[in-house]
């Protein structure tokens, strides 16, 4: 089962389902469940290769987690939303409670890959063939799920695999949790181990910065400055999150994430 987008198989759902306003990620409005202006009757973007350019930074920010092409060719067997368009409603309120299965998927995938969280290896496989049964729901069954319920169980999952695998940096970790830490000057910071879930990084200047083993589920990196940082043993970083992000060639990543093509001077 792979937890990583094939646009090809996919019915350009992230292009019709989400709604977006006229920001710096997106030039233009769009109501949810309106195919953007700019997706072609193949289901292509007209302008994927320049959407940084023309404005559309949102759309290569965004992570489905495979979720689309499972949807478009698993749930809905293959019959797209134009030409059974009875379907279409349907098929757009299951896509965002699929991406949310498949988001938690990867997270306790992931887990599941830190050798200091192995006294939960037992209760993470349970909990990921439980979720992979889940993705084979029936469109009606899907709609029916209590995702935040879902979602509040892993959870507890994935904060105690975060604090086993961050109990190997000695000494006292930074406690960000959550906070507000937009445009912070973080040069050089020693964050090994820290707890940075759902922290506010928004334009924070993160250059040569040490991230080993801090916890960056859910951190908002948009714009942050990680030139020369040191993430290549951070915990629940995804690729979204890098791509929202600025950074170089000195930036040192997980072996599972790849150097974003807008970065300067970055290795491809």
């Amino acid at each position: 089962m792979t937890l990583r987008a094939n646009c090809q198989q996919c019915f350009a759902l992230c292009c019709v389902v989400p709604a977006f306003a006229a920001s710096a990620d997106f030039a233009i409005n769009k109501g949810a469940g309106h195919a953007c202006p700019h997706l072609q009757s193949d289901f292509r973007c007209d302008m994927h290769t320049t959407l940084r350019q023309r404005g559309f930074r949102g759309c290569t920010v965004y992570d489905c987690f495979g979720a689309g092409q499972r949807v478009s060719q698993l749930t809905f067997s293959g019959h797209d939303w134009r030409d059974s368009p009875q379907t279409a409603q349907q098929m757009f309120a299951v896509f965002p409670v699929m991406r949310d299965l498949h988001e938690l998927l990867w997270y306790v995938t992931t887990a599941l890959t830190l050798p200091a969280a192995e006294p939960l290896y037992a209760d993470l496989r349970h909990a990921q063939a439980e979720i992979k049964s889940l993705t084979h729901y029936s469109p009606e069954e899907l709609l029916a799920l209590d995702i935040a319920a879902h979602r509040q169980t892993i959870n507890i999952l994935l904060v105690r695999a975060s604090e086993l695998a961050r109990a190997g940096v000695r000494g006292k970790k930074k406690e960000h949790r959550g906070a507000d830490l937009v445009g912070a000057r973080l040069k050089g910071a020693d964050l090994r181990g820290a707890n940075l879930r759902g922290t506010l990084l928004i334009g924070a200047d993160l250059r040569n910065a040490n991230l080993q083993l801090a916890d960056l589920t859910g951190a908002d990196l948009r714009d942050a400055d990680l030139r020369g940082a040191d993430l290549s043993g951070c915990i629940f970083l995804i690729q979204s999150q890098l791509d929202a992000a600025k950074g170089d060639s000195k930036t040192k990543l997980p072996s599972s994430l790849r150097y974003p093509q807008h970065w300067s001077g970055a290795a491809q």
